[in-house]
């Protein structure tokens, strides 16, 4: 990954900006019903609109996110991209006007369970702990396909200027796959939303995917050699702190599940720093032509220091009241970010690699 991002180079050229707005690109985590956090911050940044989305990165239900974010800016606009990003989450929820096994299928891709000791508590219980996708759905029924296309208009997407990458697991070859623009379609985002022990893998041209989390949750390299803008603003939904010690079967398995999901994206940081360190020393040269490299600044909204409410076990709940919290919370964080960072954006990072990225000692 470091040798990779080193000779990233940015052969890109940097459009004017618009006036009084910044370029950035997006890049959205995966995390269960915490990506309504994932909602808020998009619906705060779209109606501010001190910031041009350039590129936008995402995995799993990060990728959901994405799809709907992209989709409502290449049909009309912020406005229309905060209508179809509202639509779906209001969809998606346990009172939203999905069909019961659309409803089911979501709750599942965004790890949530509906009321314990209901019928269709039971019966996922059952498929997701006893017995494989491959033995409980044997024709492979998966209406994910259907809900994802109801608010996405693929082929236009694809013609769309703006960069999207979706991040999937490749099954076979244990290595990330990155679908880029002209690939993107609903089952490429079934793919990063794919969680093994749920779904049958997802085959793509005969090659078989799983969640994209594993490998990159989200994907920041991309951006590199396709965008102009050095500036990533990652919304990260598993936190990287929790002071509290789990103890619960739940909460072990729910913070075991964060560390994981966020072992890719701290690698990547590390790999960023490191360039831009190089940089800094002058021993690589810092451009966007022939053999110059990229000095990536990054910058973050994250899901944590807002109580222990929204731990790893409320990530099982899609009700609408506190899929609606976690967006105002959403919306709270990223008008925080805004001002305490808006002038960062296009100067410097505002991320402490220094103190996040690296082992402690001790």
């Amino acid at each position: 990954m470091i040798d990779f991002i080193a000779r990233a180079l940015g052969g890109a050229k940097p459009d004017p900006k618009p006036n009084g707005t910044k370029r950035i690109n997006l890049a959205l985590q995966g995390g269960g019903a915490h990506g309504a956090f994932t909602w808020g911050v998009l619906d705060h940044l779209l109606e501010n609109g001190r910031l041009t989305v350039e590129g936008i990165s995402g995995t799993s239900a990060g990728a959901v996110n994405a799809v709907m974010l992209a989709d409502g800016l290449t049909r009309g606009g912020p406005d229309e991209a905060r209508k179809r990003l509202t639509d779906f989450w209001r969809a998606a929820s346990f009172g939203g006007d999905l069909p019961p096994l659309q409803r089911a299928v979501a709750g599942k891709l965004f790890s949530l369970l509906p009321e314990r000791g209901s019928p269709t508590y039971n019966w996922l219980s059952a498929w997701s702990q006893y017995l494989s996708p491959y033995d409980l759905n044997p024709l492979n029924i998966n209406p994910l396909k259907d809900l994802i296309e109801r608010f996405v208009d693929f082929e236009a997407l694809r013609a769309d200027p703006r960069c999207l990458f979706i991040a999937a697991t490749n099954v076979q070859t244990g290595r990330l796959h990155i679908f880029s623009q002209d690939k993107i379609s609903a089952e490429a985002v079934m793919a990063s939303a794919c969680l093994p022990a749920v779904f049958r893998a997802v085959e793509i041209d005969g090659v078989p995917y799983w969640d994209g989390g594993y490998l990159g949750n989200p994907v920041l390299y991309p951006f590199f050699r396709a965008t102009a803008t050095e500036d990533v603003l990652i919304v990260q939904i598993n936190p990287l702190e929790r002071k509290k010690l789990p103890q619960s079967t739940r909460e072990i398995m729910g913070r075991v599940s964060e560390i994981t999901f966020n072992s890719a994206l701290m690698a990547e940081l590390r790999a960023i720093e490191f360039v831009n360190r190089l940089i800094d020393q002058g021993r690589l040269p810092h451009g966007t032509g022939k053999n110059e490299y990229r000095q990536i600044k990054v910058h973050r909204i994250v899901l944590e220091g807002l109580g222990e409410r929204f731990s790893s076990s409320s990530r099982l709940r899609n009700d609408m009241e506190s899929l609606e919290l976690l967006r105002k919370l959403g919306q709270r964080a990223a008008r925080r970010f805004l001002d305490a960072h808006f002038d960062d954006i296009g100067v410097r990072s505002s991320v402490d690699f220094e103190a996040e990225v690296y082992a402690e000692r001790g």
